[in-house]
């Protein structure tokens, strides 16, 4: 198998100089982002011209020389390059309370399972969980909400095929369960969201009442950050875990194409459905098949699996989202609700495979 590109993301602990160093390289990258698009935006509206990178770059260059943008020199200048090709993106980071930098391979080291940043003569204190599998392309130094610094490292690995396994699934998304299989298997749902709710909201009003710039409305801010953040890691693990054994043990898992987006706009079930990570789950799924030989199929969001009956087909279009249990008018055949829908799932995706119907192929 060809290697491929993978992230490794580690947590790491920056000494007081490295901290400041990291601090001031944020800033400079939000400031060139902020100038820059300003300027694009103008040369737009005001010359109906579209400024690609290179001109940006030397708009940067140009900045860098004045007086008043000194300061832009005393951190690594790949950081700002890099900003300007990943300004989009860097634009929602941005929105979102994230701040980073990302270094190419000029302007780091990795030596001797060691990684040295320009500017900074220390190695960064990385809490290595595994080790790298080559020297990475670039890394991505991050600062979350709560205040927690991460590295990301790209590098490019070989994965190894999983050992080749007769057995298939059919997995229905829920609430009640994060997924049933067509065998009948309920995860549960561990429901982190709702589990530090009460936490959460504590914290919330604690910091509405905080005066505005106030060093205590930091404080309580950075408490609110640390539960949100406390929520997401717990979920992504549980989806890490869940999804690492549905590849293990199958060679080939059908899933349901759903536009969570859209799902999510129903205020009833619109924190469930983000707490339960169904679009994260899908695509965990999707590139840990790629990496180990399997195959994930997705299929059409409107087939009915839910209504239809496993065992003879017939389409109960009166049914509704509070039925779990419901007897098929056409076979007498009690059906639970989400298995039948994991059965229909599996046959559907099953179809797929050996008949090529156009549905999507998740990658």
């Amino acid at each position: 198998m060809d290697s491929v590109k993978r992230g490794y993301t580690y947590r790491f602990y920056p000494t007081p100089e490295q901290e400041t160093l990291l601090a001031r390289t944020f800033g400079c990258v939000r400031k060139v982002y902020n100038t820059i698009l300003d300027w694009r935006t103008k040369e737009f509206y005001e010359h109906q011209k579209k400024m690609d990178y290179l001109k940006a770059n030397a708009r940067l260059t140009d900045i860098k020389k004045r007086p008043e943008f000194g300061y832009l020199s005393d951190v690594s200048s790949v950081p700002l390059q890099q900003c300007l090709r990943h300004q989009q993106t860097a634009y929602k980071n941005f929105w979102a309370g994230k701040q980073s930098a990302e270094f190419t391979a000029s302007a780091f080291k990795y030596v001797g399972g060691k990684l040295f940043v320009a500017k900074s003569k220390e190695p960064l204190d990385i809490r290595w969980s595994r080790e790298l599998p080559s020297a990475p392309s670039t890394i991505t130094m991050s600062k979350d909400p709560a205040g927690r610094y991460f590295v990301s490292c790209l590098c490019a690995f070989v994965p190894e095929c999983l050992k080749v396994t007769p057995n298939r699934v059919g997995v229905d998304l829920g609430i009640k369960d994060l997924f049933v299989t067509d065998k009948g298997k309920k995860t549960g749902n561990p429901r982190h969201a709702a589990k530090y709710a009460t936490k959460l909201a504590k914290h919330q009003r604690r910091l509405a009442k905080k005066k505005l710039g106030s060093k205590n409305r930091i404080k309580a801010k950075l408490k609110v950050a640390r539960i949100h953040a406390k929520i997401s890691d717990c979920r992504m693990d549980n989806l890490h875990q869940l999804s690492r054994r549905l590849i293990n043990e199958n060679q080939v898992v059908c899933v349901e194409s759903l536009k969570v987006k859209n799902m999510i706009r129903n205020p009833k079930l619109s924190k469930s459905i983000a707490d339960a990570g169904w679009g994260s789950f899908v695509k965990m799924l999707g590139y840990k098949a790629d990496w180990g030989g399997r195959t994930v199929v997705a299929i059409n969001q409107f087939f009915p699996s839910s209504k239809r009956c496993s065992g003879c087909g017939h389409i109960n279009d009166e049914l509704t989202l509070d039925v779990r249990e419901w007897e098929c008018p056409s076979c007498s055949t009690l059906l639970d609700r989400d298995i039948n829908a994991a059965r229909n799932i599996k046959a559907a995706g099953l179809a797929v495979l050996a008949c090529g119907e156009n549905v999507s192929l998740v990658s």
